[in-house]
């Protein structure tokens, strides 16, 4: 394929940007850690290394209000520009450009007293604001200019005004955050007022030879939002107050539509972003499910944005910029919009990182601490899942010889499970990028393989074991009834169900199961069209918040099925922050029934029976689909070991959990980079 559009050079007129990919800002915490701006230089660093035109900061508050939480990085004083100038060196010396965000969270601050336009708490921050006044709104304008100049001295290329997700300047645009009468609210042109004067006054601070950047929000998809012709009205008027670019944000962080997950159909808001750069004489920034070289190739060629940001795919890959140019495309590592690592990792208060990619965020720890590798070691590894892929790419691409072996046909292990789960697609390009890696540096595959001590004798240095995990068989009468089928059989396509099921187990396999009987077989990526049919998205953009009025129109569900766990507790409640409430959403809108407190008794020809509070009940269903867990498959370990033959367990087979592809593969490159 050819990328010339996506690598084509960004003229801005005082200064230029070498091709057409942006790491757009992502917050990181990592300024909560000690040695913050060595590591923040190291973390950047490495993307500007790898290619990136632009990169774009965490956000920084202009003053202590707008912080996204207690001990959150405040950017107001020049005793900060040395620890800052460690960032935009090391940047510049990689042949980068970077940019600070700069953010004020208003009402979305999570510290005692949040601030906002009105006293309208947030839905994902309870707390009711303090109402600004005039005032601390001229303060807050003050202080954004403030920084952006102290951002122009540390030796950054620009600035970002974060505008977009529903914090501070997306809160005083709209009727539903700023029911205010003074001549900041009302009329759209008073609402416009805050965001307007900022930009004015950050480019008098900064002068024309500096890129101020606007994140403005692209689609609202919240109740009182803008309206399309609002948007395009605030965007015409920044542009003539001095933006020299648009990067774009979608949706509020508060709204019932999912905008990043896995199950949002690659470049699903291009609509939304066309609209925008139709309306505007400078260059639109595309973002938002933004995850391989071909879409974003497109999204380029075709006119819909002069450029695209990627935040969560350089995570994942920070020399994503570097491959497409060199010709190697198959070779990045693709994010799959899990969220698991990054923003669930975030939204629960611990640094974030990446599934794909654990070494994202971590840098400095392995430009520090990995060993330098002595000699060639010979290493087998036995497995060919998550774990044992991931110690194999690492060891291999430090120039050991590596034999993987697996049981199976084909290599993926549990994956090959995840990708049939409707919605989750992506989990063939992490497969995909595993194949390219081992072909690159000479792992030799051996599968449909089974290997014993003998076979394995003292041919190698290392013997990694990562033979995963064994579904979990609950002693239940009946267990064997010909209506019970185990996830495996169901996931891999051995099984079917008949029309009425039951699911024992709610975890994230559980939920799997769910979401592929309620949509039926998959079908392959999601289409972009349903997706927004089914969520209530008002394409034509002429609703407040882009919702359209007849709301949400999910398809009716292929099965009837119920939900059961032991737990007395909601169903649920340990998926991940980002993605939980919306598979919830969908399998509530498939009336999928969820019964916790379970106590299960037996199976027969009429269905399940099981107890509740000492209520016998009976659940007529034709197929009982089994989802209690997992245990370690570790027997070929304790085999070897007690022959003599040192090894290491890795894995699942180490330790037993739901699908957890995330700590099986951070295991596996922690291993590999240790040999």
């Amino acid at each position: 394929m050819n990328f010339d559009p996506l690598l084509q050079p960004l003229d801005l007129g005082f200064t230029t940007l070498k091709n057409r990919i942006m790491m757009g800002s992502m917050h990181s915490r990592m300024e909560l850690l000690d040695r913050p701006y060595e590591r923040l230089a190291a973390f950047y660093g490495e993307r500007a290394k790898g290619g990136a035109g632009l990169i774009v900061t965490g956000g920084y508050s202009p003053n202590e209000s707008g912080v996204i939480e207690t001990g959150a990085p405040v950017f107001d004083n020049e005793g900060e520009l040395p620890k800052h100038r460690l960032v935009t060196e090391r940047v510049h010396a990689e042949g980068g450009k970077i940019l600070m965000q700069l953010l004020h969270t208003g009402r979305n601050a999570k510290i005692p007293q949040p601030v906002g336009a009105s006293d309208i708490p947030s839905r994902i921050n309870p707390c009711t604001p303090h109402i600004l006044s005039g005032d601390e709104i001229e303060q807050i304008i003050e202080d954004f200019a403030h920084s952006a100049a102290l951002a122009k001295k540390a030796g950054y290329d620009g600035v970002e005004v974060m505008a977009s997700e529903g914090y501070l300047l997306n809160q005083m645009l709209v009727t539903r955050t700023n029911n205010r009468s003074d001549q900041w609210g009302g009329s759209h042109e008073n609402r416009m007022r805050f965001p307007l004067e900022i930009v004015r006054r950050v480019k008098a601070a900064v002068g024309d030879d500096f890129i101020l950047m606007y994140r403005i929000s692209a689609i609202d998809l919240v109740e009182g939002g803008a309206t399309g012709a609002e948007i395009v009205e605030l965007a015409q008027a920044l542009e003539e107050a001095g933006v020299s670019l648009f990067n774009t944000g979608i949706g509020w962080h508060e709204a019932r539509i999912p905008t990043i997950a896995y199950m949002v159909p690659r470049g699903a808001w291009r609509f939304a972003i066309r609209k925008l750069s139709e309306a505007v004489n400078i260059p639109v920034i595309a973002s938002n499910r933004i995850n391989t070289p071909d879409v974003a190739n497109e999204i380029v060629a075709s006119g819909d944005a002069a450029m695209v940001s990627m935040a969560r795919p350089m995570l994942a890959d920070p020399h994503f910029a570097n491959k497409v140019a060199e010709g190697r495309p198959e070779e990045i590592n693709t994010c799959i919009g899990c969220n698991q690592a990054c923003l669930d990792f975030i939204f629960t208060n611990r640094v974030t990182s990446c599934l794909v990619n654990p070494k994202a965020a971590r840098e400095l720890e392995f430009e520090e601490n990995v060993q330098v590798k002595s000699a060639p070691k010979k290493v087998a590894i036995i497995g060919a899942g998550p774990a044992g892929l991931s110690a194999a790419c690492t060891a291999a691409e430090r120039g050991h010889k590596v034999t993987l072996y697996d049981a199976s046909s084909e290599i993926g292990g549990q994956l090959n499970l995840a990708k049939t789960v409707p919605d989750k697609t992506e989990f063939y390009e992490f497969i995909r990028y595993f194949k390219s890696h081992l072909d690159k540096y000479g792992v030799d595959v051996q599968l449909n393989t089974t290997v014993d001590a003998a076979s394995l004798g003292n041919n190698f240095d290392e013997v990694i074991v990562a033979t995963g995990i064994m579904p979990r068989i609950p002693e239940i009468e009946g267990i064997d009834h010909p209506s019970v089928i185990s996830y495996l059989d169901l996931l891999s396509g051995k099984a079917t169900t008949g029309k009425r099921v039951a699911i024992l187990g709610a975890g994230g396999i559980g939920f799997d199961v769910a979401v592929l009987l309620t949509h039926g077989k998959s079908t392959g990526a999601p289409d972009t069209d349903a997706f927004l049919k089914k969520w209530g998205v008002d394409t034509s953009m002429k609703t407040a918040g882009s919702l359209s009025a007849a709301g949400p129109q999910f398809p009716a569900p292929a099965h009837d099925v119920t939900m059961l766990q032991r737990k007395p507790k909601s169903l649920g409640r340990g998926l991940g922050l980002t993605s939980g409430w919306v598979l919830r959403a969908e399998l509530d809108a498939a009336g999928v029934k969820m019964v916790p407190g379970a106590s299960y008794q037996k199976i027969d020809d009429a269905g399940l029976h099981y107890n509740i509070d000492g209520e016998d009940k009976l659940l007529e269903v034709d197929s009982i689909v089994i989802c209690t867990g997992q245990d370690s498959n570790n027997s070929l370990y304790q085999t070897l070991t007690e022959s003599g033959l040192e090894c290491q367990l890795i894995g699942g087979a180490s330790e037993a959990k739901e699908l957890d592809a995330l700590a099986a593969v951070s295991q596996g490159m922690e291993v590999g980079s240790s040999l």
